[in-house]
């Protein structure tokens, strides 16, 4: 997108909007606590733009206490499981080995399989786990996961000699924030759109106190519809969910039946502007008047996206006015950050293309298909195919519109070998401009490498805090040391950190 590009290459936009950096302090001391936030779908030029164009709304008063990043880039792939992963562990799948929320690894086996037959398997990790993907609450009761996950519907792998079903918290190959601040005697909490987040317990299992999950894929009431497919129905979803973030700032457990500890790391995600990027047209208890995506390539948004901003402002009203009618506003820092961007931002670019195509690579085993493609040969025969797929994907680059295909020995230089490593995908595939693959009606995606995917909203904020323009390029994996040195906590404690060498982002004096 040419104006993210120009943000990325200069900044100016942002210090226009958000005042200069030289003008700006930080207060130095740390934080009793963290709500995280992530508005997913949300661009460095979206909040730009909605700054600008509503100077009372709540963005713009956390802008004017906060440290603005407006050349903040997501991990890649901008899938939301690495797009989080990066904020809670400060590593990319190099360190983290996930690369999608739905993935393959080699030496796993499929859900109730007992281990039989040869290794390598599909791992998904969204609604397909769900006791009930068709109801909000997945079929259990929110707040208690445990009741929400079917483990029949698990990968399984071989686990000291024993086939095991393996449950999302176990897939990540490092610990997250979550852990850290739990083993230093913090309570911990978190609201997300699958009872498969669960996975931010870490591979302890013991780094979430509280998560209150919905299912965001369930059906509206009384049709047919997915929740995605309507912009009040999400808006809804995520009410729900900033009702369990405030139970829990008035001492309660995030479903409000019982007391608990205020949070030490906390927060949620809101899907309101990423399905306000996707969706075409109203759906059910919508005006039909409204039009999701955006209008231009400067990123203004049509009237039914525009409503998603205005509710996640809104939103984040009723966070902030928790916080001070509990009297933890003081104490409190803000991050507001998103998971993944959206592409295309600009409509004229936009293409639907079909993935079957990838199904006949030579040797194919498995693949995921957004606006990116990454794609796994069968373990067993990949030696024997891994030239001829190459070959195939070559080929058909036009057919697919592959913008640029990173094969086996790129993956291995940028991730670990796909020959040795059991996650690293074999192929990644960056589309041209606009290509998404959809049969449907979706007219934007994530997950892929272009600036529309991976430029990110990132301000941190605390009524402390002086405005800042910091406009160096920064990556979301610094969220997650600057979270720990926020609160006193030693950033080297994770994992990643140590393995990528992930500094904390500038500007912030704890």
């Amino acid at each position: 997108m040419k104006a993210i590009s120009r943000m990325l290459a200069a900044g100016a936009l942002s210090t226009l909007v958000f005042g200069s950096a030289a003008d700006a302090g930080a207060a130095e001391g740390s934080y009793k606590r963290i709500l995280l936030i992530s508005i997913d779908g949300m661009h460095a030029i979206d909040l730009a733009n909605y700054v600008a164009a509503n100077s009372g709304s709540t963005l713009a008063s956390l802008v004017q206490t906060g440290v603005v990043y407006p050349n903040a880039l997501t991990a890649m792939p901008s899938d939301s499981f690495p797009g989080f992963l990066a904020q809670v562990s400060g590593g990319t799948p190099r360190s983290t080995g996930v690369f999608y929320d739905d993935s393959f690894d080699r030496t796993y086996y499929a859900p109730d399989s007992n281990c039989a037959g040869d290794p390598g398997a599909e791992v998904a990790f969204a609604e397909n786990i769900d006791v009930d993907d068709k109801q909000l609450n997945a079929g259990g009761t929110p707040g208690d996961w445990k009741t929400q996950i079917d483990p029949k519907k698990l990968p399984m792998a071989m686990v000291d000699g024993k086939c095991t079903a393996i449950y999302p918290h176990s897939f990540a190959r490092v610990n997250n924030v979550f852990e850290v601040v739990k083993k230093h005697g913090g309570h911990t909490a978190w609201s997300d759109k699958h009872p498969a987040y669960e996975w931010l317990a870490g591979p302890s299992g013991k780094g979430l106190d509280d998560l209150y999950a919905l299912e965001q894929d369930s059906l509206i009431p009384g049709t047919k519809v997915k929740t995605t497919g309507s912009f009040k129905a999400e808006r809804d979803f995520d009410e729900a969910r900033v009702k369990a973030v405030i139970n829990e700032m008035q001492g309660m457990d995030s479903t409000g039946a019982q007391k608990a500890p205020v949070p030490t790391l906390f927060g949620m995600n809101f899907q309101a502007v990423s399905v306000g990027q996707k969706l075409p047209k109203a759906g059910p208890g919508d005006d039909p008047a409204l039009v999701g995506g955006y209008a231009d390539a400067s990123g203004k948004p049509n009237n039914g996206l525009a409503a998603q901003m205005a509710y996640v402002d809104g939103a984040l009203g009723e966070l902030v006015t928790a916080l001070k009618a509990n009297h933890l506003y003081d104490s409190t820092l803000i991050i507001v950050a998103s998971k993944h961007g959206q592409a295309p931002v600009d409509p004229a670019t936009f293409q639907a293309l079909d993935d079957d195509p990838y199904t006949k690579t030579p040797g194919y085993g498995f693949h995921i298909a957004d606006d990116a493609s990454l794609i796994w040969l069968k373990p067993q025969t990949r030696a024997a195919n891994l030239r001829a797929a190459q070959d195939y994907l070559t080929k058909n680059m036009k057919m697919l519109g592959i913008g640029k295909l990173y094969t086996s020995n790129a993956m291995a230089a940028m991730y670990l070998d796909p020959s040795t490593d059991s996650r690293t995908p074999d192929f990644m595939v960056a589309v041209n401009p606009g290509v998404v693959y959809t049969g449907g009606s979706k007219i934007a995606e994530h997950g892929g490498s272009s600036m529309d995917d991976r430029s990110v909203a990132l301000l941190v904020s605390n009524p402390h805090l002086h405005a800042e323009t910091m406009a160096a390029l920064v990556q979301t994996t610094q969220v997650a040391p600057t979270i720990l040195r926020a609160l006193g906590l030693n950033p080297n404690e994770l994992q990643s950190v140590r393995m990528e060498g992930t500094q904390e982002l500038p500007g912030l004096h704890f």
